[in-house]
């Protein structure tokens, strides 16, 4: 993900899960207006680390550690969403198997159904 259009919608209108070390924000198909391709495109990933999470040296590993324990995770995305992952400061130290556990369950919350009352 590229465009700070898709960011903003994704944050402003997808759910959201937060953990520790990330926040994750999915915004499904059906909500994302004007999308080309809609349901058929592939889903997009965009990563915000801000200077919190620590110096430049820090926020790219970081970032690059967040794409890496993503990509397993691509398949079970819906065709068309947009998914937000935001580091939170804890995030540059943490290891990357606490990272990757922070992921993996706010993915698990927002993929599986949602409940009658909740968002």
């Amino acid at each position: 993900m590229r465009r700070r259009d898709d960011f903003t919608l994704a944050v402003r209108r997808g759910r959201r899960a937060g953990r520790p070390n990330v926040v994750v924000h999915l915004l499904h198909p059906d909500e994302v207006p004007d999308r080309v391709g809609g349901g058929t495109a592939p889903p997009l990933v965009g990563f915000i680390v801000a200077r919190t999470v620590g110096n430049a040296v820090v926020r790219n590993t970081a970032r690059r550690r967040l794409r890496h324990l993503m990509r397993p995770h691509l398949d079970r995305l819906p065709a068309g969403s947009l998914l937000v992952v935001r580091a939170n400061p804890s995030a540059g130290t943490a290891r990357p198997d606490e990272l990757a556990a922070d992921l993996e369950s706010a993915l698990d919350r927002l993929l599986r159904p949602a409940s009658k009352g909740r968002r």
